[in-house]
């Protein structure tokens, strides 16, 4: 069924004027600063980072691995050095994703294994809630994003004050809030969902009326997936935003043969004309198991150069739509974060007890 309502900034007299206030982050360490490593490229480095480059042959030119491989090497022994541990997400560029990640996946895998590492330090290579994400579940250890100006559009477009101004409009309705959200807004709603699991957790409520924030097109994909009537958020992702429905009927009349994959973020005319909507996990578990020849993904260009690193045989028309925010993090910031601790995400204790329990509670959620 079709969105049932949806609000935005402008729909509220009252709302406080300004910007989503950040989650207060600690300035970047002095200390303990650790001896900044030789970024030389060497017969030493050439071997061991020689597995790497095999698994990047096919997205990442022979010429540019000299200038790429020392950072990496480096950043591979510091990681020893400061037990620490690498997240990163899908929209990663290839030489992080394969290069110096630990681990990596959509939110949803990311939060989920979050909880299980055994570092003391977690290097988060993704946009900023992300890294509030694993400090929620890790308040214990020392969690560091490479740039702290690593946001997010869906993030920025929503406040805990809004989340407030909705409850009082809809008084007694459960909340749900997308985990691209601040730690702000997740302390005021009722469970966190990722487009992994979106559906499930609105079902999970066994509500007739739930309010969905803060995209509006994943608000409008799950309300086709289900009888809950959706109030949703007039948030949008800016990557995702931007593909549309002509753009997909061109590479299709261009070759009617080409596969198309597409991720709930993006405007219901792209869903409409692409043979597959998932999650960036469930994306690449697709091509995975179908294998096509040619394919369009319709979502951050990076996670098609990721997914042709594992599958070459695949050959992929991208219409490239770049994260500004992802790009933010690159392989030298994370060797600065590294060797500095810097910077780290901090998150205040009484805020932080509340947006833990609405993350908790998606990933406890059985299936």
């Amino acid at each position: 069924m079709p969105i049932a309502e949806i609000y935005g900034p402008d729909d509220f007299a009252d709302r406080p004027k300004g910007q989503a206030t950040p989650t207060p982050v600690a300035p970047a360490r002095s200390g303990p600063t650790l001896p900044r490593p030789s970024l030389e490229w060497t017969g030493e480095v050439e071997r061991a980072t020689a597995p790497i480059y095999e698994r990047v042959k096919h997205v990442i030119p022979a010429i540019e691995w000299p200038l790429m491989a020392p950072t990496i090497h480096a950043i591979n022994q510091l990681k020893r050095e400061r037990n620490a541990v690498i997240l990163a997400h899908n929209y990663q560029a290839p030489e992080i994703f394969h290069g110096v990640a630990d681990i990596g996946g959509d939110s949803l895998q990311l939060a989920v294994e979050a909880t299980k590492v055994k570092a003391d330090i977690i290097v988060q290579c993704g946009v900023h809630f992300m890294a509030e994400t694993s400090k929620l579940l890790n308040p214990d250890k020392t969690v560091l994003i490479p740039d702290t100006r690593a946001g997010c559009s869906l993030a920025a477009s929503i406040t805990g004050a809004d989340v407030r101004l909705l409850r009082e409009k809809f008084p007694g309705l459960p909340v749900v809030a997308y985990v691209n959200t601040s730690a702000e807004v997740k302390a005021e709603v009722d469970i966190c969902c990722t487009s992994s699991n979106a559906v499930q957790v609105v079902e999970s409520l066994n509500a007739p009326r739930v309010i969905f924030l803060p995209d509006r097109y994943l608000a409008t994909y799950v309300a086709s997936k289900t009888d809950v009537k959706i109030i949703a958020w007039k948030g949008a992702c800016e990557v995702h935003e931007r593909f549309t429905g002509e753009e997909l009927r061109a590479f299709r009349d261009a070759d009617p043969s080409v596969q198309i994959i597409a991720h709930p973020e993006c405007p219901p005319d792209v869903l409409a004309e692409a043979d597959f909507t998932g999650s960036t996990a469930h994306m690449i578990n697709w091509v995975r198991e179908r294998r096509p020849k040619r394919l369009v993904m319709i979502t951050e260009c990076s996670m098609a150069d990721n997914v042709r690193a594992e599958l070459p045989d695949v050959e992929m028309l991208r219409p490239c739509n770049l994260c500004p925010h992802m790009k933010r993090i690159t392989l030298a910031k994370i060797l600065e974060s590294l060797l500095t601790l810097g910077e780290e995400v901090t998150i205040d204790p009484a805020l932080a007890g509340r947006a833990r329990r609405s993350v908790e509670r998606m990933i406890n959620l059985k299936n």
